[in-house]
């Protein structure tokens, strides 16, 4: 342990997506709790010059919180590999696949689990709807909700899709469940445990994720022992589906016994208050120790 607070680790937050801001705040929170346990860290606002800033700083270990975008996709793990920089959570694959929502609803169905039933618009010209409104629509490729609507009038069709494909084509277009949402944390191959999330507004949105008092957090569900299990094998598997490494956390709707996956995150909010960290908590782990077990694992990881 003594080794590792030697090291000097860069905390990699901001990016250039349309998570940047909650990004850097995660950023500050994991900074914050390294210093406490005293490590060498610094804290890195990272840009399109990323691999530049990277190579000045002289890190020997980055801890990504860099939410959304290339932060996510797989991009930046790709360049620290090439750099020879150990990393915090998934690998380029896990987290290339755990960001295109269409991939990871395939390796989800061929896992066994259950999606919601999609289909992919590839334009505004949407004729043949496989099934009735109301629909969920959304990118194919962003967290944190961005973009996400929920449709219930056919003249609000086209608006949504037109906001959804601002962040690329194709669009998921799903149908429209109205459950409990459930999010599981995992922690390497370790299931922490899981909250119920029950937004004020029409569903967990961007604005119902970050404007407090917008939502109400029960830890954990206040759902029967026998399901909260299966939401948590559920999860597991969804995670091990992906080939996720690291700290993630699994979005799931429960529908009466029915338990669907929406995504992996696999770099999930690590405010104090975001959901990650209030799950672990659950589990027996502060935020800094969850910060310093994640830190402990990626070591481990990279020295085999």
């Amino acid at each position: 342990m003594k080794m590792l607070r030697q090291m000097k680790i860069g905390v990699l937050s901001g990016g250039v997506s349309a998570e940047r801001e909650v990004s850097l705040k995660s950023g500050e929170a994991v900074y914050r709790a390294l210093l406490r346990r005293g490590y060498n860290a610094v804290f890195m606002d990272v840009g399109r010059d990323a691999c530049e800033q990277i190579k000045q700083s002289g890190i020997e270990m980055a801890f990504l919180v860099l939410h959304g975008g290339w932060g996510e996709n797989g991009a930046i793990q790709g360049m620290l590999e090439i750099m020879g920089i150990p990393y915090t959570g998934s690998g380029v694959l896990a987290s290339a696949l755990s960001m295109d929502k269409v991939a990871s609803k395939r390796l989800f169905m061929q896992a066994g689990l259950k999606v919601p039933e999609f289909f992919l618009a590839s334009s505004l010209d949407v004729e043949q709807m496989p099934f009735e409104l109301p629909v969920v629509v959304k990118p194919s490729s962003e967290g944190s909700s961005v973009g996400v609507s929920i449709v219930e009038q056919w003249e609000d069709f086209q608006r949504a899709l037109s906001a959804a494909a601002r962040y690329g084509w194709p669009v998921i277009v799903e149908r429209y469940i109205r459950g409990r949402e459930i999010q599981i944390g995992i922690l390497e191959d370790e299931v922490l445990g899981g909250v119920e999330v029950r937004p004020k507004r029409k569903f967990y949105d961007y604005t119902a994720k970050y404007t407090p008092g917008s939502t109400e957090y029960i830890l954990p569900p206040e759902i029967p022992p026998g399901i909260y299990e299966q939401c948590k094998q559920a999860a597991l598997r969804a995670h091990r589906a992906l080939g996720c490494s690291g700290a993630t956390r699994v979005d799931l709707l429960l529908k009466d016994e029915d338990i669907y996956v929406l995504e992996v995150n696999t770099i999930p909010g690590m405010t104090e208050t975001s959901l990650l960290p209030k799950i672990a908590t659950l589990a027996g782990y502060d935020f800094d120790d969850l910060i310093e077990r994640i830190i402990e694992i990626t070591i481990k990881r990279f020295r085999k």
